[in-house]
């Protein structure tokens, strides 16, 4: 029913993008400027960081949606510099968004604006100025790819994914980005993340959609502990497909809600996959929980703790510290019906039974663990819930990577 497509954020029909670079990033190479269109306004929902400190540009967001009854035309976004924590940051926020207006002949209220990099440094907006215009006039129905690495910081690959389906006989599309490898950590919306439909959805439908969705994706994301002050996620419905709006919950709701899934949760993966300094991709998996929240809970307790990280970093099997992630989860069940294993490519090493230890042959272990994706499958074996949680080893380069960002 879903298939895998092309295209990014422009994956849908009537979506346009753009990136270059304007002088944010001293390396020319490096796009730190980027720009995406709604060739008609797209019913938009948006989920934001949990962090009390807030970044100018998601005041700036909020403002605008508000002032258009939740409908946007254009993004623009930079990288290399956060705009956060700056006595000007609303200013110089609004002030990109009335550049990509009027390059593109529209309201400044129909631009939202997003920004990463670093906090409490001013953003020089002299740059954005300059190449708002040609940046506007380098938009192109495949330009989501020059996009997706304008909003790049410490990640090493950009991250795009798209599908396609069917809604009410039509052939539908949605697509996103997303950039993210530190300061990532679950409760928020996670670093910057754009995604677009062509499907038409009423506002009110798309944000249920979004809300619910980044509980079980995004929300279960952890690398390093740090909630950003700058997460966003932005969700754009044009309607060009030509289905029937979807106005309330049924059939073509599921279809929708089940391709928004599919999206951010690949999308989620290689944020965590690509966590700074990471050389594995941590997933947790929770089976046989009294209820959804009780493995959600769990599944973030067993990801986010550094101990853990660490030893699947050493490839070292010391399941007691997934035990000990467990415990202390802020959940109720029986830790003595606890099972665990640890699985990957090379196959499955059970660790745990009922809450105790089972003999295992360590060079197995090493076999196992020696792979790149590694899964963490808890039985709680007390109900019918299940939940996943991404995250990372923790490695040295994490604190290489860390200890001298701002240069």
């Amino acid at each position: 029913m879903y298939k895998t497509v092309g295209g990014g954020v422009c994956a849908a029909k009537g979506y346009r993008a753009h990136g270059l670079n304007c002088g944010l990033n001293a390396d020319k190479n490096k796009n730190d400027l980027g720009l995406y269109v709604s060739d008609a306004p797209a019913n938009t929902a948006g989920v934001y960081t949990t962090n009390k400190v807030k970044g100018a540009p998601i005041l700036v967001t909020k403002a605008h949606l508000e002032r258009t009854g939740g409908k946007a035309r254009a993004v623009i976004m930079n990288s290399k510099n956060a705009n956060t924590c700056n006595a000007d940051g609303v200013e110089k926020a609004e002030k990109m968004c009335a550049l990509a207006a009027d390059a593109l002949g529209i309201s400044a209220d129909e631009v939202l604006v997003a920004s990463t990099g670093v906090i409490g440094q001013i953003l020089p907006i002299e740059p954005i100025e300059k190449y708002a215009a040609a940046l506007a006039a380098g938009l192109t129905y495949d330009g989501n790819e020059r996009a997706a690495t304008a909003i790049m910081t410490t990640d090493t690959v950009k991250k795009e994914y798209a599908v396609e389906f069917e809604l009410s006989g039509k052939t539908v599309h949605l697509g996103g980005m997303a950039k993210g490898s530190g300061m990532i950590h679950p409760n928020m919306a996670t670093t910057l993340n754009f995604i677009t439909t062509d499907a038409a959805v009423s506002s009110e439908m798309l944000q249920k959609a979004l809300s619910e969705i980044v509980k079980v994706t995004y929300n279960c994301l952890s690398v390093d502990g740090d909630t950003s002050t700058n997460d966003t996620i932005l969700l754009h419905a044009n309607g060009l497909a030509g289905n029937a709006e979807i106005t309330s919950e049924g059939e073509d709701y599921d279809i929708f809600r089940q391709a928004l899934y599919i999206v951010m949760s690949e999308l989620t993966k290689m944020l965590a996959k690509d966590g700074e300094g990471a050389t594995k991709l941590l997933e947790c998996k929770v089976s046989s929980a009294p209820d959804t929240d009780t493995a959600i809970i769990v599944a973030k307790s067993v990801i986010r703790s550094p101990l853990l990280k660490c030893a699947m970093f050493g490839e070292d099997a010391n399941w007691g510290r997934v035990l000990c992630a467990i415990g202390y989860a802020e959940a109720e069940f029986d830790i003595n019906k606890v099972d665990v294993d640890f699985r990957s490519d090379k196959g499955v090493l059970p660790v745990c039974r009922s809450g105790a230890g089972v003999p295992f042959s360590e060079e197995f272990a090493k076999t196992v663990l020696g792979e790149d994706t590694i899964y963490i499958d808890v039985e709680l074996n007390s109900g019918d819930a299940e939940a996943k949680a991404w995250g990372c080893d923790l490695t040295y380069d994490y604190v290489k990577i860390n200890g001298d960002y701002r240069s």
